[in-house]
């Protein structure tokens, strides 16, 4: 058993800590996108349409000759500064307490792409557009992903979210022109994309608050062997020898 193991394994109240901080970060990021964008939006001093924007817009106007318009900039970059900062904590807590690279890599990926958009904004349109492509793809796929650690509904939940988020932003990335797409707007579309990873971050967060998904990381074996031989040790013993093995008493009928 590796020591990371062994002190999870002795540990199981830090385990429980780990999970319900990483689910209350990531419940808090989440929040504070959805309420975050509809406080920018209310705020912003032009004509804004979700049609037509993206919440991109927000921290500033499409470029070429971008403008940044207060206070809706400042609240929105502002915005996904703390949100990013935050998924990343919270990916750090929930790969400390699950230890699955195929939850931790895609969300510490979207965090880092949420952190990009509010240090980048579209006055810096390449550093912003690789950022928020990488968030917008890295966080569908960390909601499909973590329908691994999650038991019916849920796992359907996530997989439908995640499937509905990376067709929208592949979509809007290739076929913005085609019909449909053209309906919904640029803004529209990049919603159907961003909404689905907003709300799957406030319940998969309240998720891990409210209960523990299943050990499925490379150490859950060697933890739950661990566990189960300290319940073993933990068994009274009676004065003067050691308890026999438990056998179960046969039956009679």
């Amino acid at each position: 058993m590796t020591g990371g193991a062994a002190r999870r394994a002795s540990n199981p109240p830090q385990i429980e800590r780990d999970r319900k901080a990483a689910g209350l970060l990531l419940s808090i990021a989440g929040a504070a996108i959805l309420l975050g964008s509809i406080t920018g939006e209310a705020l912003y001093p032009r004509i804004f349409t979700t049609h037509t924007n993206t919440l991109s817009h927000l921290g500033a106007t499409e470029p070429p000759n971008s403008l940044a318009l207060q206070p809706s900039a400042a609240i929105f970059d502002t915005t996904m500064l703390v949100a990013g900062a935050l998924i990343l904590l919270g990916t750090w807590l929930g790969y400390r307490a699950m230890r699955t690279k195929s939850f931790a890599i895609p969300t510490g990926l979207l965090g880092l792409g949420v952190l990009g958009v509010g240090i980048f904004p579209l006055t810096a349109p390449s550093q912003h557009t690789i950022f928020a492509l990488t968030a917008f793809y890295a966080g569908g796929l960390g909601v499909i992903m973590s329908s691994r650690l999650t038991v019916a509904p849920f796992r359907y939940l996530w997989l439908t979210l995640g499937s509905v988020s990376l067709v929208a932003i592949t979509l809007g990335v290739f076929f913005l022109q085609w019909g449909p797409i053209a309906a919904l707007g640029e803004g529209g579309i990049e919603r159907w994309n961003a909404y689905p990873i907003v709300l799957w971050l406030v319940a998969f967060g309240s998720y891990l608050i409210a209960g523990s998904p299943p050990q499925t990381g490379r150490h859950s074996g060697a933890v739950n062997a661990e566990a189960a031989a300290a319940r073993v040790d933990e068994r009274p013993v009676s004065s003067g020898h050691a308890e026999a093995p438990y056998a179960e008493a046969p039956k009679t009928y």
